[in-house]
Order: structure tokens, then sequence, then C-alpha cells
């Protein structure tokens, strides 16, 4: 498994995103046709390639419309707005790009957060072989060759292969999906809503998103299920990319979603009815 230097992801199946972007509000966003977007965001070194025309960095601010490849760099990173208010953050090394609007969005690799109101038209993201249906829904997806990872923050979302009919599953807020996205998918496992909140650049220290009030209270119900322990804790770590799960102690893990260097043993998969999460701190 290929573990990024600036991505820890640590959670109840943990998960912690480690990628940034820069402050600027989204403006001029109901003039928008539908089939186009508007660089809301940008930071260092981000491209916009498309069949038609010649490849070009993105400003902020910039329409964009149906084909053009996005494509971050080395810890560059974007946002998207769609004037139905959708919003696709990307984190860095990220390729993505869109047809019809929201309707049919794809990400050829990397990971992408996406927020999806409840007013919005209803957006389906792609990446390899799987595709996940998406509105009133906050959801992260992240895909490299032969691994691809689906949580959901808030709302429910459908993971399902394209072409294999009855192989899909509803993944609810607090639950993640992680897999070969040419094998079946399987069914989710928990992972820490707060603690991703917390520790994921793709949301901390930006502005809000819509949809803030209902991550909160998912993370409140979890937190409840906790007290009640229909929900445990434990110390099973999904470091950087892929699926690779580790066994790790307390004292190898930070409030921060951060890890020491001491190693962890690895450990399989956890099973779907396996709860999972970070260690207390």
């Amino acid at each position: 498994m290929h573990v990024t230097r600036q991505a820890h992801l640590l959670f109840l199946a943990l998960i912690t995103i480690t990628w940034s972007l820069a402050n600027r509000p989204p403006s001029g966003l109901s003039a928008l046709p539908p089939n186009e977007a508007r660089v809301t965001r940008v930071n260092n070194y981000v491209q916009l390639l498309h069949p038609l025309r010649a490849p070009r960095r993105a400003s902020l601010n910039e329409i964009i419309d149906n084909e053009t490849i996005v494509r971050t760099g080395k810890d560059s990173h974007a946002e998207l707005t769609f004037s139905d208010q959708t919003v696709v953050r990307l984190a860095a090394n990220t390729t993505f790009s869109f047809k019809n609007g929201t309707r049919d969005l794809s990400l050829g690799e990397g990971a992408a957060l996406i927020q999806a109101p409840r007013s919005a038209n209803g957006a389906t993201v792609h990446a390899a072989g799987v595709a996940a249906a998406v509105t009133g829904t906050t959801i992260m997806i992240e895909y490299h060759p032969g691994v691809c990872k689906f949580l959901v923050l808030e709302g429910t979302g459908r993971l399902y292969r394209s072409g294999h009919v009855g192989d899909s599953v509803l993944v609810g807020p607090g639950q993640l999906v992680i897999g070969n996205p040419n094998a079946a998918v399987s069914d989710p496992a928990n992972f820490d809503i707060a603690r991703f909140v917390k520790t994921s650049r793709l949301i901390a220290g930006l502005p809000a998103l819509r949809s803030e009030s209902s991550i909160a209270s998912e993370a409140q119900k979890q937190q409840h299920e906790k007290s009640k322990k229909t929900l445990v804790e434990t110390n099973l770590v999904i470091f950087g990319g892929g699926t690779r799960v580790s066994l790790v102690g307390q004292a190898q893990t930070s409030a921060a979603g951060q890890a020491t260097a001491t190693p962890a043993t690895p450990h399989p998969t956890p099973s779907p009815t396996q709860p999972v999460s970070s260690a207390s701190q």
C-alpha cells in the first residue's frame, strides 16, 4: 500500500485526509449554466486540460465547462462550485472532470470531497469500475489503481459497480467502504466522523460547508452511541491512501490525527460488522 507523507488517515475506521485548500468564498454561481462550474478555490499548481484547447493554469473564479480535466499537482488543491451549489474539493495529485454538470462526475485518480445539497439535481461520481450516487450528501471518495475508498459524512450514498446488477450497497453517515474497484462491493465499516472533520484539510481551516450542521449532528450521534457502548472504539488505523489496516497502541496516536514513527502491526481489513475507530485521546 502506498502511504503518503502528508496524509495520515485516522478514524473509527480511521481516515484523516491531510490536504489543504486556499480560502475564498464562491461568487456569481446563480449565473452559471448547469453544465459549467466555477473555480472557487485554487492553491499552487492546478492545470486545466481540454481536448479542443491548449492546457492552461486554473485561475480563481474561472468558468470551466464539460469535459475539461482539472489536474492538481503536488501540494496543490482546488475547489469547484456548480450552479446547484454542489461543491467539489480536490486533493493534491488528483484528476477530475465532469459531463452534464454534476450528473456525471469523474475521478480519474486522487481524492475528492463532494457536498451535494438536497436541492441539487443529484450527482453521480465515477472512479474506475465503481460509481456513487449522492444527493443531499457529503462524501469523500479516493481512487488509485486497484484501490477505492468511499465514506459518507452525512446523508446516504449508494456505491455500486457499473454493469453489475445488484452489486451495490447503501452507505450511511459514519460509514465507509474500502476495496478493489474491480471486485464485488463490500459491506460498510464505521469511521469516526469527528476525527475526520478535525484532521481533514479538505475541511479543517476552510469556510464551513453548507452541510456543517448535519455533519456535526451525525458526529454527536456517534458520541452518544460510544457512550452507550453500542459503538466501540478500536485502535485500528489506515495510514495514507489504500486499504491496509494497522493495529497501533494509544501512545502511537495523537489528538491531531498523527502517528509516531513506531512501526504499526499490520492487520487485515476489518469485517463489515466490526466497529473500528481511532484510539481515545
